[in-house]
């Protein structure tokens, strides 16, 4: 899809939104902070700033659209598992010289 094809798109969906709460323009501008110039060009498929796509989600009670943008670092069980062996090879090569320790400057 082109970005103009997307843009038309999420208007449409703001759209649809807005009328299934049986809200106006006006009324979602004014939950969502914005002007309502701001809710028309969105509707309209007019190019806006992801805050104020988010204010609108939001306002809708909507943001749940973002989830599949949501991921998590979760580490492997393997990959923990080296992670853990390279930290107990270091703790062997780097040991406490027993010297050092004796050694208190006297």
């Amino acid at each position: 899809m082109s970005d103009t094809a997307i843009m038309e798109q999420i208007g449409g969906y703001i759209r649809h939104e807005r009328q299934q709460q049986q809200r106006t323009q006006a009324q979602l501008s004014e939950m969502a902070g914005l002007n309502r110039w701001t809710i028309s060009q969105v509707e309209n498929g007019e190019s806006i700033s992801l805050t104020s796509l988010l204010q609108i989600l939001r306002a809708l009670d909507r943001l749940h659209v973002l989830d599949p943008f949501e991921y998590s670092d979760e580490i492997s069980p393997l990959a923990y598992a080296k992670l853990k062996k390279q930290k107990r090879q270091r703790i062997r090569n780097n040991p406490t010289k027993a010297s050092d320790k004796e050694d208190s400057g006297w």
